[in-house]
């Protein structure tokens, strides 16, 4: 790795620690940046927590890990009455020092973990009924119930929000896509935006998290430009562990070597990475953490077919490179048409945007268009016209009903590609397995995409409710406890939003929730046994 000079690193340091209190002035000198030739066991800063990825997942956890906290307005009644009166029962409290799973219990919702469901009721009641009821919750700001942490992003708060499709609407409704403490029609009043419908552009939602950062005081927390390289745990011989006093992690982990004869401890978190410079250099840093929390979403890595011939630059796998060779004028004057191949909303929008452009389109899909399972079926179509006229095409423009290839929309359900060829054909294979070769202009591969969790081991394989595979959003989410939301498969990991099946903002947010009152528990344990005693311990006080 290139490192910069001296003085770029001292600057990076500084802004990774100066918000951490004056007690860690000693410190500054060696931590938390180091030089790759420090070792692990050397005495360094820790912190409580990391979170890594700064979109919504990420934006709400550092709000209520920055000492937000929910109660029960005076004045307000929850429609359901049974959670009422739970709630009633224990009105002094915040939301957070609360029971979450007797809250939960007997919710139902469009979620599959309890605390999402409850926290959704909570800021949106009965919002699946139709009901626009105001939040049952109001927001106080305890300044002693901040844990230090600090949100690792690739690029400006509100993560993959800023890199979307500019012209499309949103699937959710503007006051789903909101975030604790913040009203976005408020928000949108207040910079005299006018926002013509309840859905709204991507750019929208990207601007108002961003600012909602700044607004609620969070930006201390943050760092831009920063890309993770590796998360590793570190092990400690437990001699070594004995002379140098209790580990500060409460749940101290014992793990034999296979030979039997040493007993190694499970430490904290190592984080590497680096952070992109002004000038385009690359800062290295290294940071310990006792906690790591993953809000890395799914847009990392595109779904492939893995067909011969994917590989081939006329192959595209994202709505943003299909805008940019509309916009460079690659398509302009072709008489073939582009070929979309999928069947969900990302797909739906690439044929918006061909349609709109005057482009023809062979959409190739696997279900039939009758499926149950897609999503056009669970849509109102008085919400949602676009992607209805869009359904409307692949239903009534079968390449059975109009054998006229060079129309401006013919679909293919039921069919997969078997291979691209190099003079820009495509192998399609039907149900039946009759085999059709369609020639296209440039072809576009929007078939959902999965989170790259490369910096973990084995690329997080082993986290999953599958072991050994991928972790995928639907069929591999990463396998967490249902109410802290803490990895059940490894200690002191976290994981929130799409990397546990809640793809929709309204619902990450309970993941949030789960992990501020786990970590608000063990941090005040911590503290008790430090000011007994009992425990030492390098972290953050």
């Amino acid at each position: 790795r290139t490192y910069s000079d001296t003085e770029t690193e001292g600057q990076l340091l500084n802004s990774f620690v100066q918000y951490f209190g004056d007690s860690l002035g000693r410190k500054i000198k060696r931590m938390p940046l180091i030089e790759e030739t420090v070792l692990p066991g050397d005495s360094l800063l820790t912190l409580p927590v990391v979170i890594i990825g700064n979109g919504p997942s990420g934006i709400c956890l550092s709000y209520l890990l920055s000492g937000y906290r929910p109660y029960l307005s005076p004045e307000a009644i929850h429609p359901n009455p049974i959670l009422h009166t739970k709630l009633e029962e224990a009105r002094h409290l915040s939301i957070v020092d609360q029971d979450l799973e007797y809250l939960s219990e007997g919710l139902e919702g469009r979620s599959s973990n309890p605390v999402a469901v409850l926290f959704d009721t909570l800021l949106h009641p009965d919002a699946d009924f139709g009901y626009d009821y105001p939040p049952v919750l109001h927001w106080k700001l305890e300044q002693h119930n901040y844990i230090p942490h600090i949100v690792l992003g690739k690029g400006p708060p509100g993560g993959a929000w800023h890199s979307m499709e500019g012209s499309m609407l949103t699937i959710s409704f503007g006051d789903w896509m909101e975030l604790p403490g913040l009203s976005f029609k408020e928000w949108a009043a207040s910079k005299r935006r006018n926002i013509k419908s309840d859905r709204v552009m991507p750019e929208e939602i990207a601007c108002y998290y961003k600012h909602y950062v700044k607004v609620m005081g969070l930006q201390k927390n943050f760092r831009d430009n920063v890309y993770i390289t590796s998360v590793s745990r570190l092990y400690r011989e437990k001699d070594d562990e004995d002379r140098s006093h209790q580990n500060e992690d409460i749940s101290t982990q014992h793990l034999e070597m296979e030979d039997g004869q040493k007993s190694l401890i499970k430490r904290n978190w190592e984080v590497r990475g680096y952070q992109r410079a002004t000038d385009g250099s690359h800062v290295p840093f290294c940071l310990f953490a006792e906690n790591v929390a993953l809000a890395t979403g799914t847009f990392d890595s595109p779904g492939r077919l893995q067909v011969e011939g994917e590989d081939f630059p006329f192959v595209l796998h994202s709505m943003a490179d299909f805008g940019a060779a509309i916009s460079k004028g690659k398509l302009r004057g072709k008489a073939d048409p582009v070929l979309i191949v999928g069947a969900g909303l990302t797909a739906a929008d690439a044929v918006l945007c061909a349609y709109n452009n005057n482009i023809p389109v062979v959409h190739v899909f696997r279900r039939r268009v009758t499926d149950t399972s897609l999503i056009f079926k669970q849509l109102p179509k008085k919400l949602y016209p676009e992607y209805h006229k869009v359904y409307h095409m692949m239903c009534t423009q079968s390449h059975t009903v109009d054998s006229n290839q060079h129309s401006a929309y013919t679909s293919f359900p039921e069919h997969n590609v078997l291979s691209f060829k190099p003079e820009m054909k495509c192998v399609l294979q039907s149900a039946s397995g009759l085999k059709k070769i369609l020639k296209f202009s440039i072809a576009l591969v929007l078939i959902g995409s999965h989170p790259n969790l490369f910096f973990l081991k084995d690329q997080g394989h082993s986290i999953g409710h599958h072991s050994n595979q991928p972790i995928t959003c639907k069929g591999n989410p990463i396998e967490i406890d249902p109410y802290t939301y803490e990895c059940t498969k490894e200690a002191n990991l976290f994981a929130l939003g799409p990397l546990v099946g809640d793809n929709f903002v309204r619902f990450l947010k309970g993941g949030a929730l789960g992990i501020a009152r786990c970590l608000a528990i063990r941090h005040k344990k911590k503290h008790e046994l430090i000011e007994s005693g009992d425990g030492g311990g390098d972290g953050v006080p």
